[in-house]
């Protein structure tokens, strides 16, 4: 129940992003639900290894790279939806990180207002 409930708030976050941000767009609902999935693997598996790689040049940034990351993990999660014929479009670095930055304050939004993201412990 909990994925699906993140699964749903990843996929409302996209369609926010694609209506707010000029260069970002999807096919279908069905397309939206797929990016979602991919997001979600994105999220999972490549960014935490990113991240750890790309330490030392968070530090010297003191944390700004992180929404370039982002950015480049949305752009990422963008090609390999194309590979899979998912019908999701991010024309740019610009638009990528608008819509980071805007996927990730709806997100952390809808998760507080669901409780999406609490865990079992506190409940």
């Amino acid at each position: 129940m909990k994925f699906l409930l993140s699964l749903v708030i990843t996929a409302l976050a996209l369609a926010v992003a694609a209506h707010l941000v000029p260069g970002i767009s999807f096919g279908t609902m069905k397309d939206l639900a797929l990016m979602a999935l991919v997001v979600g693997f994105v999220n999972a598996i490549i960014t935490p290894v990113v991240k750890l790689l790309s330490c030392p040049f968070i530090i010297l940034t003191l944390g700004l790279a992180i929404p370039i990351i982002n950015a480049l993990m949305l752009l990422l999660a963008t090609k390999i939806a194309s590979m899979f014929g998912i019908d999701f479009r991010v024309d740019g670095f610009w638009p990528a990180l608008f819509g980071a930055l805007l996927i990730s304050v709806v997100s952390i939004v809808l998760g507080a207002v669901t409780g999406a993201f609490r865990s079992e412990a506190k409940r």
